[in-house]
């Protein structure tokens, strides 16, 4: 199932990771986790914030994916499903 995760980073413990000179490893390591199809790096509602638009195989892939964020950045993490645009159109059409 393709899915949208979007993690808001903790302020604090990002400028450390910042400060430290980890941020470009780290991040590499966590988004290569996920393999994304799309990648998004903002800020939203004033904190920085990452979208990844990724293949779920199984809600078990949750965890292991999920945690480093938790742990290095204390994110809030959501998880959304989400279609591509073919992927709505072959939906519709099992409404007739």
């Amino acid at each position: 199932m393709r899915v949208l995760l979007q993690a808001h980073l903790d302020t604090d413990k990002t400028n450390d990771i910042i400060s430290s000179g980890a941020m470009p490893k780290l991040m590499q390591e966590i988004v290569g986790a996920f393999k994304p199809e799309a990648s998004y790096f903002t800020a939203d509602g004033g904190v920085r914030t990452m979208f990844l638009v990724f293949d779920m195989k199984d809600s078990s892939q949750m965890p292991p994916l999920t945690e480093p964020l938790f742990e290095k950045f204390g994110a809030e993490v959501d998880y959304t499903p989400v279609m591509s645009a073919d992927d709505l159109q072959k939906g519709l059409a099992q409404l007739k």
